[in-house]
């Protein structure tokens, strides 16, 4: 039987491949049909050739419901220990466009090993995790297992709804009450930090119909613009009002309604809009219930319609309910919290953050789930990089969960 030390010098060992596996990951987009995608099919093709010494290895391909062509794959690998339950790794390997590619220096899809660094779209959100967990626990033996059983799951669909990822695979059953839950989707500078608590998170677009004229004869027409720019100060100052509150567990303690996305109105100066539309990016602290949020949000749209006789409609593009916070009193947060401090010499503290990962829909079940990795900042953005040697403490980390939880039991 292997011990730790010589565990985590075999993942030390390991800095070339973790490399190559990585750079070979990220030259395949594995991007949603509706961002422009053909789903994950081919990226969980790639991570089939490299899951190694498992006995168990389910594939999991749901059709996108806009396009069934298109397989949304995920992937639930493990070796069975002698204890009920798993001890999972939940990493997703869908990730987000590469927007503009002048903004890239090196470009996304073509990644570059660099100063310590893996340049590339998906290198940190998520794919620092997908390499971690399976070096992780690539060098155990599953019948040296007296504990609970090893588990890595890579999901799709997590980018958009994770309703082809994490909520297909509760829903049918693929997780057990006896399980343990870790969700490296989300980091702190030295994994300082363990997320055991997310906000409600509610998207709205706010879509204003007015009347089109020419800019000189503003009097006939309904200048959308000038209505839906109106109506978000209302809005951004009766939220803060009306849910002040603070909770201090949170990154960052208060609740947050943040205007984002907004498309062009018209092409010309001299041409009043007739047509506007805003969204917001909303995450109140669990006390506060979406519902009223949305409410309110109708109300003050309703009162600007009547004020100035434009057509104003509130939509819901995407919401998450806040499951109950993860217990910090479990042996999967001991467990967890002594690896980390025996591995970079720091114990976490627990807090809540603002971002949803696929540990909200385990909370929502009942689960405990706990989400930790180390560093974090360049996830959806331009040269996205991760460093190596975060990927190098995340995989010590997680054997070092595994040995104690799962090898010694």
């Amino acid at each position: 039987m292997k011990t730790l030390d010589e565990i985590l010098s075999l993942i030390e060992g390991s800095r070339e491949d973790i490399v190559d596996t990585m750079i070979g990951m990220i030259r395949i987009p594995a991007l949603s049909p509706v961002n422009g995608g053909d789903g994950e099919s081919r990226k969980a093709d790639y991570l089939m050739t490299k899951i190694k010494g498992f006995d168990s290895v389910q594939r999991v391909d749901v059709p996108d419901g806009t396009d069934p062509n298109v397989m949304r794959s995920s992937i639930l690998a493990r070796k069975i220990g002698k204890k009920p339950g798993t001890v999972w790794v939940v990493a997703h390997i869908d990730v987000v466009p590469a927007g503009d590619p002048d903004l890239w220096d090196t470009p996304p899809y073509d990644p570059v090993f660099k100063d310590g660094r893996i340049y590339g779209r998906g290198t940190e959100d998520n794919g620092q995790s997908v390499i971690s967990s399976m070096f992780a626990s690539r060098f155990f033996d599953s019948s040296e297992l007296e504990g609970m059983s090893i588990g890595i799951a890579y999901v799709a669909d997590e980018e958009t709804a994770s309703t082809y990822g994490i909520e297909y695979l509760l829903d049918h059953g693929y997780f057990s009450e006896d399980d343990v839950i870790f969700v490296p989707d989300w980091g702190s500078p030295n994994g300082s930090m363990v997320e055991v608590s997310e906000k409600n998170l509610v998207w709205l677009r706010f879509s204003i119909e007015g009347k089109t004229t020419h800019g000189s004869t503003p009097d006939l027409g309904i200048n959308a613009y000038r209505v839906s720019t109106v109506l978000l100060m209302d809005l951004m100052e009766s939220f803060a009002e009306r849910f002040p509150d603070r909770d201090e567990v949170f990154l960052p303690p208060v609740s947050t309604f943040e205007p984002t996305m907004r498309p062009a109105t018209v092409e010309n100066v001299n041409t009043i809009p007739g047509y506007d539309e805003f969204a917001m990016d909303i995450r109140v602290i669990p006390k506060y219930d979406v519902d009223d949020v949305v409410a309110l949000a109708e109300d003050i749209a309703e009162s600007h319609s009547k004020a100035t006789g434009a057509k104003i409609t509130v939509s819901e593009i995407q919401r998450h309910v806040s499951g109950k916070p993860s217990s910090t009193d479990t042996d999967a947060f001991r467990n967890l919290s002594d690896a980390v401090e025996s591995v970079t010499g720091e114990r976490p503290r627990a807090v809540g953050v603002g971002g949803g990962t696929c540990a909200n829909f385990f909370r929502e079940k009942g689960f405990d789930a706990y989400v930790w990795q180390c560093g974090g900042g360049t996830l959806h953005a331009p040269n996205e990089y991760v460093e190596l040697e975060n990927i190098m403490i995340d995989a010590k980390v997680f054997a070092t969960v595994y040995y104690n939880m799962c090898l010694k039991g």
